[in-house]
Formats: structure tokens, C-alpha cells, sequence
């Protein structure tokens, strides 16, 4: 018996990057039509890790971090390697795959997706490109790990994630949203010590300094910018884990526009809040350019830091004493992450429980007092005992596992990435805003 092919994840210099994976992939009849995106790039750090064909993903650059998070991850993939790149510019390509030691360079995303030795493709582009270049890729026949959010709205994520180029040849074409912070050990170990029926009280807070432009692709409507596309869908995912369903109504929704002068359809904060069916209210805070500091005299020239949170308040819970007759137990819980985004580096999980002893039925307060446990996990012995992973790798594992038709752990479905978009976009029109448009190619170049 054969060994198993490798997999190669393949950097564009522009808005994509692109994995590879050896394996026949089923060909697209499709017409396919070719176009280009002058978008800046990212230099990513790839290298050949083998000889094998591979699996091409094509990566945007619409991301500061996330394409090289995801080579970087590749790097310590024994199934994955780096074998190109493409762009619109050759001479900055053929500079980058040099630099990097990329034997391949392709002068447009398509070129690259036509190339028969690319089986599948990582697409950090600009939100805006996402449907298009995906729905392109699959056409090719490749295999795509798509950066969240998936696209620009829930109408092409029900277009996309219900094609039949997905759901014929036996659903064997993988699309991937990527949300990485689901993937991590620490994260799952977070939900176990949640109890969704009993949540009375959940908030996602995640904020950011303000550390890109003004007029940012983050910050374009017509590429599908937005704070809430953003961090804010970061928020979401965390509130839609945490109490394992859907929400029946948005009960608010508040967006801080861009400062005067740049584009208004553009939320640079939101806040937001939902009513799940347990009751319970679920709330997202989002700032893209956070700017709280203290002593802000002091601190002028120190960009402000605020570590992401995720707090869980749970109902009151209240046992009879079986140790003293006529007295019971009243416990709140609540849990705590600390650091969602960055969990492979630090993180803290906080268990924090309430007590009251109480008189009963008078409810009269006996006794009054407080446990707190302290939790870490940066490895699972059942995924990998390495505690270096982070959580792309985790990522990774699993998007190469569904490839080769193995089991996987976590995972997120195409109906999972569907209602995170239709929420996104109750969230927009409750705070009167405009849906994230879908965007025509012709209107891109």
C-alpha cells in the first residue's frame, strides 16, 4: 500500500494564498472566467517541505496575521507543504517565491487554480472577493480553507455552502470556514465547563488598538468591510458556542461609524445584544480602534492593550443542605476566557462560584462565600500533546483530516457558517444599517 500523499499550502504575494494537497480532485465542466485583483500583499513566510504534489489554497491578503499564521502552521505539518504562489505583479511574485524558496509562481489566481498540480487553496482575500474566488476554486476542483468571515453575506453563504459543486461527486470538495479559535484544546475545554440550558447571562468582548489605516480593506463597504465582519464575528462565533444554538431575536444593536471624512456605511464598533431560547441574553463588544487608556497622559505613546473576554453567567441553582435540616445551598457560576484570540500563547480560564447558605423557606442568609478555580489547556492528548499547536494548527489538522476522509473533532458545517451570516446580517439592519453588498467583478477592476 501506497503512503498517503502530502499536502502543500501555496502563498499568492496578493489577496490569496493557496494550499495543495495530492489527491485526484474531481473537474468542473463549469465555464471558468479569469480576471485579476490589484490588492496589496503579504509576505509570507513558506518553504518546500517536499517534492510531492499538493494542494493549492489561494491566500488574501485582506489579514494582517492570518496568511502567515496558516503557513506557518503548514510548516509543522507533516501532510502539508508550500509550492506557490500567485500574483498580479511578476516581478514582485517572482522576488517573493525567491525570497521564500517557492518553486512556482502563477501571474493570476486563476492561472494558479487551473494549475493541475494544486488541490487546495487558503483565501484570505478581502471579504468582498471571497464568494467569488471560492466558488472559482471549487469550479477547479480544490479543496478551500476560507478565512471568516466566509463571505460577504447570509445570501451567498446559503449560495456557496449549498452548490452543488459541494454537494455532488459525494460531497468529496472541502470548504472550510475558517475560525480558528474553535479548533484550540483551551476553547473546547472552555465549553464543557458551560451549561447552556442554565445561562442567564453571556458577553463576548473583544477590542482591538487602533492600529490600521483609516481606509483600511477593513474598513470598505464595497469590499465588505466592517468592525462586525470583523473582530465582531469573532464575538459572535463565541456567543453562538457558548449556548449551543441560535438566537431567537437581536434586542439591539448600536455601530460607532467611521470618524467624518471616510465611510459611513462603515461600523468602526459594535454593540450588540440577542435573546437565545433558554432566555438567556447574549451580548458582542467590538472595537476595532479601542483607545481606552489610563492616565492617558501618561500612556499617550503606549498603545492601549484590553485582553478579549468571554464571560458566562449562569442562573442560580439552589440544592437543599443535607447536612443541616431546614437550610439550602444557593451557587452562581461563572466562567471566564481570557485572551480568545491569542489562546495558543496565553489564555485563562476562570471558574468562579458564588455560595449562599440559607435559611428555608424564609431564604434568611447564613453564610456568605466564594470559590475560584484557575484553568489552562494548551494541548489535548486525544488531538496532540503538543503544547506549541496553535490554534491554526489545530485548524489545519482538521481541514486535512476531512480531506483524506478521516474522523475529525471540531469542525465547523456549511449550516453553522450560513446562520453565523444570517446573524451578522440581523445585526446590521437592527442597528439600521446596510447589508454587506454582494459585489459584481466587473465592479472590483
Amino acid at each position: 500500500m501506497s503512503a498517503e500523499p502530502n499536502l502543500s499550502i501555496v502563498c499568492a504575494c496578493i489577496p490569496t494564498i493557496k494550499l495543495s494537497f495530492r489527491r485526484s480532485a474531481p473537474n468542473s465542466n463549469l465555464p471558468q472566467e479569469e480576471t485579476s485583483v490589484n490588492q496589496p500583499y503579504f509576505q509570507q513566510k513558506a518553504e518546500l517541505a517536499s517534492e510531492d504534489r499538493a494542494v493549492e489554497m489561494p491566500p488574501e491578503t485582506r489579514a494582517h496575521g492570518a496568511p502567515i499564521a496558516t503557513i506557518n502552521a503548514a510548516k509543522t505539518h507533516p501532510e502539508v507543504i508550500v509550492v506557490a504562489i500567485a500574483a498580479r505583479d511578476p516581478v514582485r511574485a517572482h522576488a517573493y517565491a525567491k525570497k521564500h524558496n517557492i518553486p512556482n509562481v502563477h501571474t493570476s489566481y486563476q492561472a494558479l487554480l487551473d494549475d493541475p498540480t494544486i488541490d487546495a487553496i487558503y483565501n484570505p482575500l478581502p471579504n468582498g472577493l471571497h464568494y467569488e474566488w471560492t466558488i472559482k476554486a471549487l469550479q477547479a476542483g480544490k479543496h478551500v480553507l476560507l478565512e471568516k468571515p466566509s463571505v460577504s453575506n447570509a445570501s451567498e453563504a446559503r449560495s456557496l455552502f449549498r452548490t452543488p459543486l459541494l454537494l455532488d461527486n459525494g460531497g468529496s470538495l472541502v470548504v472550510l470556514d475558517a475560525v480558528h479559535i474553535r479548533f484550540h484544546p483551551a476553547w473546547q475545554k472552555f465549553l464543557t465547563l458551560i451549561d447552556p440550558t442554565n445561562i442567564a447571562e453571556a458577553t463576548s468582548s473583544i477590542w482591538m488598538p487602533p492600529i490600521f489605516a483609516q481606509d483600511d480593506i477593513r474598513f470598505q463597504y464595497n469590499l465588505a468591510g466592517g468592525c462586525l465582519m470583523d473582530l465582531g464575528s469573532y464575538a459572535i462565533q463565541t456567543l453562538r458556542q457558548v449556548f449551543g444554538c441560535e438566537p431567537t431575536e437581536c434586542l439591539s444593536a448600536n455601530a460607532r461609524l467611521m470618524p467624518q471624512g471616510y465611510d459611513q456605511d462603515i461600523d468602526q464598533a459594535f454593540t450588540a445584544s440577542w435573546k437565545f431560547p433558554n432566555g438567556g441574553i447574549g451580548t458582542i463588544h467590538a472595537d476595532s480602534s479601542y483607545d481606552g487608556r489610563y492616565l492617558p497622559w501618561l500612556t499617550r505613546y503606549i498603545p492601549p492593550v484590553r485582553s478579549p473576554k468571554v464571560e458566562v453567567k449562569h442562573r442560580e441553582v439552589i440544592v437543599p443542605n443535607s447536612d443541616m435540616p431546614g437550610m439550602e445551598t444557593a451557587t452562581t457560576k461563572t466562567v471566564i476566557f481570557w485572551d480568545v484570540l491569542a489562546q495558543s500563547l496565553w489564555h485563562r480560564i476562570d471558574i468562579i462560584e458564588s455560595h449562599e447558605l440559607r435559611s428555608s423557606p424564609a431564604g434568611e442568609v447564613k453564610k456568605r462565600w466564594t470559590d475560584t478555580r484557575y484553568l489552562k489547556q494548551y494541548s489535548d492528548d486525544k488531538v496532540c500533546a503538543d503544547d506549541s499547536w496553535t490554534t491554526y494548527r489545530h485548524m489545519l489538522e482538521q481541514f486535512v483530516n476531512k480531506i483524506r476522509g478521516r474522523q475529525t473533532g471540531v469542525w465547523v458545517d456549511s449550516e453553522d457558517s450560513i446562520r453565523q451570516m444570517e446573524m451578522i446580517d440581523g445585526a446590521y439592519r437592527k442597528a439600521g444599517m446596510k447589508v454587506r453588498p454582494s459585489i459584481a467583478p466587473e465592479e472590483l477592476y
